[in-house]
């Protein structure tokens, strides 16, 4: 392997990839061992145990990653919480590891390393780093976590264990696991997963992997980990525009706004009162007949963020939503694939088209982005990557992922289902992410992150819908 600077052709790319690794870690840089405080929690951690896979079974020195890997090459931190029940969790710990080490021999990727191609390409070593295992416990009830559904670093960053030795997304574990048991008898786990190495679909899929196992059943959906499948065409072929990557001027000094104020993190649930009344304001002139839950609060939250940014009319603004392709691409990929399907559905405009037309004209390009995503365009962005090393450009961006069908809450671990999922933080100041506000309810939750007075205004638009 070749050094960075010899090796990786677009320095640029690069040094994005290590600055979002290094706000990942800023939380860390304190919390190597001992005791923690949030609000009136205190958590009491182990030194990391280091799990591996209790055989080897890697089949080779390095693991491919593929293009839609590259992109994403952050530390994507969730939270899992499971109330108590009459089982005792005296031995949880050594349950949970045991298992662990078990399912890693599926997983056997996330027990290496992150490192460079020849071709300067993220690609993971199989040299047996292994995966951090934390023991934490704490005196307090899990009620005193108190509202779940708005990501707050400070508070749930407690029960994830993020390596305080790491300098950047390079030397950081692919994988890293925090139990952390309640006085009340309930507990939660902490997970810090590249997101180079699961899509939110991938991530539901290992954890339900190691729920089952922990429960002695056999694994209902085994993973297929043979990323290759995803390779670039020879030669690639790039058949559209990707917008996506389209780098925007920054006009309104967003970025200024977002650096001189503060940001204010909120959960706005739209239940299906709301949900029908914005299909209704989007179909009302005509111009489309129907629209989906998902696209009709998309184009609001798209739209009011722009209100409440004050964006000025001539800004070129874009959004930004993840698309499965599993399903789309031709073959489609098969069954337990394990990995990142996801490709990012563009539309883009000017802030005044956007403000002052009719709802349905902007749920008619988010309808017509879905639509052209299929196997042509998700093998001409995969082919695009190869040729550009791009990355997608969010100034002036609203990027929307959704965890509404993602199907966290199902995992089982021998002490009941979980009560709660849901991430730590927000990975950039662009992202919104959907969660369904319980298991089986319509309802969605939008949690999100604006300076103080943009929230102020956001959250006026959103009482007119009341």
């Amino acid at each position: 392997m070749s050094n960075v600077g010899d090796s990786f052709r677009h320095k640029v790319y690069l040094r994005t990839v290590l600055s979002r690794g290094n706000r990942c870690i800023k939380m860390g840089k304190e919390i190597l061992n001992g005791n923690l405080n949030f609000g009136t929690v205190k958590v009491n951690r182990s030194l990391p145990a280091i799990i591996h896979p209790v055989h080897d079974t890697s089949p080779d020195e390095y693991y491919y990653l593929s293009n839609l890997d590259q992109n994403i090459a952050v530390i994507m931190k969730t939270v899992h919480l499971y109330k108590p029940t009459e089982k005792s969790t005296d031995d949880i710990f050594p349950v949970l590891k045991e298992s662990l080490s078990k399912v890693l021999m599926h997983y056997y990727p996330f027990a290496g390393s992150l490192t460079l191609s020849q071709e300067g390409k993220l690609i993971v070593k199989n040299d047996g780093h292994g995966v951090p295992f934390v023991e934490a416990e704490t005196d307090s009830e899990l009620e005193t976590l108190g509202d779940m559904s708005i990501p707050d670093p400070d508070k749930l960053g407690e029960l994830i264990y993020v390596d305080p030795m790491a300098k950047n997304i390079l030397e950081m574990p692919l994988l890293t696991v925090q139990v952390t048991k309640f006085k009340c008898g309930g507990f939660s786990i902490g997970l810090a997963m590249n997101h180079c190495m699961s899509d939110g679909l991938s991530a539901v899929q290992f954890l339900n992997s190691w729920a089952e196992i922990t429960r002695g059943l056999p694994l209902s959906n085994p993973p297929f980990i043979d990323r290759t499948i995803q390779k670039a065409r020879e030669p690639p072929k790039i058949e559209f525009i990707h917008h996506e990557f389209t780098e925007i001027e920054d006009i309104s000094d967003l970025d200024g706004l977002y650096k001189s104020e503060p940001i204010e993190y909120y959960a706005f649930t739209f239940d299906e009162k709301k949900l029908c009344r914005l299909k209704e304001i989007a179909t009302e002139d005509g111009v489309v007949e129907s629209c989906t839950s998902f696209v009709a609060l998309t184009a609001f939250i798209w739209r009011a963020r722009t209100v409440a940014l004050k964006m000025i009319p001539n800004q070129q603004t874009k959004l930004l939503f993840s698309i499965d392709g599993r399903s789309r691409i031709t073959p489609p990929l098969p069954n337990g694939f394990w990995g990142n399907a996801i490709v990012l559905a563009c539309c883009m405009c000017r802030a005044k088209e956007l403000v002052n037309k009719p709802l349905s004209s902007t749920v008619r390009p988010i309808q017509e982005a879905i639509k052209v995503t299929d196997d042509k365009f998700i093998k001409s962005a995969i082919d695009y990557i190869e040729i550009t090393r791009a990355r997608p450009s969010l100034a002036a961006t609203l990027l929307i992922t959704s965890w509404t069908r993602l199907g966290f809450n199902s995992s089982d671990f021998g002490w009941g289902e979980v009560f709660y999922s849901g991430s730590a933080e927000l990975p950039q100041k662009e992202v919104v992410v959907f969660l369904p506000q319980a298991k089986d309810s319509k309802n969605i939750v939008v949690v999100m992150g604006l300076p103080g007075p943009s929230m102020k205004t956001f959250k006026d638009i959103v009482g007119q819908l009341a």
